[in-house]
């Protein structure tokens, strides 16, 4: 079973987001929180708190075990963006799209752990 957590409108580059997403794709998701929280980026955060968001609804909406949840899926798409403009020399100006990005974190659990706890 596939458990998921989102997070919308996150004021952050998705690009930046996807960097980390791509590091925690099939991992454990206890061994996840500990990477994201020891890492230095600002949308290591971010992560983290869907993540975690994502490991309560399995084990209280669903009443999986934590200890066999991995990352199933982890993606990041686009927000809507704020449009600002820079004033620069000669009466012109410089567009500045300050992006935003909606974060997706699907746990599952693992195929052996599931098999042991149907037994």
């Amino acid at each position: 079973m596939e458990v998921r957590a989102e997070a919308k409108y996150i004021r952050i580059s998705p690009r930046k987001v996807a960097i980390i997403l791509d590091q925690l794709r099939g991992k454990d998701a206890a061994a996840a929180v500990t990477m994201l929280s020891f890492l230095p980026q600002k949308a290591a955060d971010k992560v983290l708190r869907v993540l975690r968001s994502a490991i309560a609804n399995a084990k209280n909406n669903y009443h999986l075990p934590e200890a066999g949840l991995y990352i199933s899926r982890a993606i990041v798409g686009g927000g809507p963006m704020l449009k600002r403009f820079q004033p620069v020399s000669r009466g012109r100006a410089h567009p500045i799209k300050k992006r935003s990005s909606h974060i997706t974190v699907c746990v599952s659990e693992r195929a052996a752990a599931a098999k042991g706890a149907k037994k």
